[in-house]
């Protein structure tokens, strides 16, 4: 996948998590990017080990399946490092 499609996916998939699970976060854009293309490696990586039973570092393409798969994998992520940082979580 190229950068642009990155980007793309980043923006889309952090804007919904964002959106579905408003947290104490900042980092504007740039953060919700990140937070976005984070979500799709941890989504496509969660997806792997679902359906095929083995783990590889793999990331969901820019595609309504990916959006969704991208978008599960940031709010894991974003969970996970709030119990990771300390703060308080829902």
């Amino acid at each position: 996948m190229n950068i642009l499609a990155w980007v793309v996916l980043g923006l889309i998939a952090g804007a919904i998590a964002k959106a579905i699970d408003p947290g104490a976060r900042g980092g504007g854009i740039l953060g919700t990017m990140l937070l976005g293309i984070v979500g799709a490696v941890v989504g496509g990586s969660l997806f792997t080990l679902l359906t095929t039973g083995t783990l590889a570092l793999t990331a969901s393409g820019l595609s309504l399946g990916g959006i969704v798969v991208a978008v599960i994998g940031a709010i894991v992520f974003s969970y996970i490092w709030n119990r990771v940082a300390g703060r308080a979580v829902l």
